[in-house]
């Protein structure tokens, strides 16, 4: 692996022997985060060689226009097995490194493309004249892993806790620092408006294949029910020690009564609203050995007729006064009506809440577009391009852009098997981002992980916790929801014992 000096204003060839015909890259790769991974891996496949040419921090009598030094963000750079040299530029001179260097393809994000800036039409112009490849790829984009294939489950997790405790560096956070913020959540009072879900588990056995139809035959050996949606965030926020009241809408059914049950017992706020219209949203998961076979969901997805609505718009003004924040979780089955979304931004404004969005619709249409002027979204990255309509774009820019397109303040971009990058502004209003991993490398069931997310965002920021120590400890969160099978509240003990497993080893 090469890396060139920090000092070198401008590589000469004599220094960059060897490197021509290479596939060249060029960006500031401020953090380092899966976007950045997919498009440097996209690049790797162009040719034998891959060279960064990494942006400078600029002139030294002028405060740096990034995050992290020149120094910082190629150390980042030489640690992924794709990149075999580092170019540190003193600023942006892309034409010069083209000329120099006279590499075989030039790939650039496709933030490029139309881009107006004169050094990189020049850079572009140049690798044209002389007959090379110019590629703008922001990378495959992938919504599952298949790390597992090429790694031990132990190498993975070994890898994944490393880049957890890289990022809690970047970002100056330490073991007490974040214990002691946690201490501070008891002080949250949130509200948690959204569907309630009831989620039954059925383990079976696998008896064969029927002589009817070629379908799969089970016996049923044992189920247990968990409550899900709106209901286990804020089971969540609760078992962490904060207050919390759940404003929901259920049948007149036995599965609306253990909800009620399971709330009393959580000492969680009821405010619930019957409506005899719908049943309580109710899926059951068969699963044999811990695989899931299929699930049957048995629910009604209308818009909430104007009585129940109002039922809801009465709750909500009465506990507003007395929280800190409000946390959506709205699984699209119509109980988060545009109405209620209009009450909540007038209740922001008039007590100083803070808003959080978390909107899933793997199976149902919906968009995360809706929540505008939130203090915090934490969507995923299909829904994210579903909503804006774009399956090109880097994810730099798809986050940037939801940002700007919902006003929302701060954003988690949930990745999957890759985890999530976190979005924040510093204190002159520039977008700054940290990605955290993924800590469990071989999920049990990953129906909770957003669940738990949310609450522990929703807790934090709520108590006054900056975003990236928030993030952090919602990193270690998610890893504690996919490691047992159903939603189970998880409280401050284990999260506390799961930060000290990791960054006191």
């Amino acid at each position: 692996m090469t890396t060139f000096p920090v000092n070198t204003p401008l590589i000469p060839l004599a220094q960059a022997q060897g490197l021509e015909g290479c596939v060249l890259t060029y960006g500031h790769f401020s953090t380092i985060h899966p976007g950045h991974i997919r498009y440097l891996k996209h690049a790797s496949k162009q040719g034998d060689r891959l060279v960064v040419a990494l942006v400078g921090d600029g002139p030294a009598n002028q405060r740096s226009r990034f995050q992290f030094s020149q120094q910082e963000r190629a150390e980042g750079l030489t640690l992924l097995p794709m990149v075999n040299a580092v170019l540190l530029l003193a600023d942006e001179e892309l034409p010069e490194v083209v000329s120099q260097l006279q590499p075989g393809v030039l790939v650039l994000g496709k933030e490029f493309e139309h881009s107006p800036e004169p050094l990189i039409r020049r850079a572009i112009a140049e690798m044209r004249s002389a007959g090379k490849a110019v590629q703008f790829h922001a990378g495959d984009i992938n919504y599952a892993s298949a790390e597992l294939l090429s790694n031990s489950e132990g190498e993975l997790v070994d890898q994944r806790r490393n880049q957890f405790r890289l990022a809690c560096r970047r970002q100056g956070l330490s073991l007490d620092g974040l214990l002691e913020g946690m201490q501070a959540w008891r002080h949250s009072n949130l509200i948690v408006l959204g569907d309630t879900i009831v989620d039954q588990y059925a383990a079976c056995e696998a008896v064969g294949m029927s002589a009817e139809a070629p379908v799969v035959v089970v016996r049923e050996l044992q189920k247990r029910n968990f409550i899900g949606g709106a209901a286990v965030v804020a089971s969540h926020i609760r078992a962490l020690g904060a207050q919390c009241q759940l404003l929901s809408v259920v049948g007149t059914d036995s599965t609306a009564e253990l909800v009620r049950r399971e709330l009393a017992e959580r000492e969680i706020g009821d405010g619930l609203v019957s409506d005899p219209s719908r049943p309580t949203t109710f899926k059951k998961r068969y699963l044999v050995e811990n695989q899931k076979l299929f699930r049957v969901s048995r629910l009604e997805d209308h818009g909430l007729d104007r009585e129940v609505e109002a039922q809801l718009i009465t709750k909500l003004e009465q506990l507003a006064p007395a929280a800190n924040g409000i946390v959506v979780s709205d699984f699209v089955y119509g109980v988060v009506t545009d109405r209620l979304l209009e009450l909540l931004r007038e209740l922001a404004a008039r007590h100083g809440l803070m808003l959080f969005g978390d909107l899933q619709c793997s199976s149902q249409v919906g968009s995360v577009t809706r929540f505008r002027n939130f203090s915090l979204l934490c969507p995923n990255e299909r829904e994210a391009r579903v909503a804006l309509q774009d399956k090109d774009t880097g994810l730099e820019l798809l986050s940037q852009r939801l940002i700007a397109t919902t006003a929302s303040e701060r954003l988690v971009m949930k990745l999957g098997a890759d985890g999530f990058i976190a979005y924040d502004r510093n204190d002159a209003g520039e977008l700054r981002s940290q990605p955290f991993p993924a800590l469990c490398a071989n999920p049990l069931d990953v129906t909770g992980a957003g669940d738990s997310l949310l609450a522990v965002m929703a807790t934090g920021l709520a108590s006054g916790q900056a975003m990236m120590p928030t993030a952090a400890l919602a990193c270690c969160m998610a890893a504690l929801a996919v490691e047992t099978m159903g939603n189970t509240p998880i409280g401050a003990d284990r999260l506390r014992q799961q930060l000290e497993n990791l960054l006191s080893s």
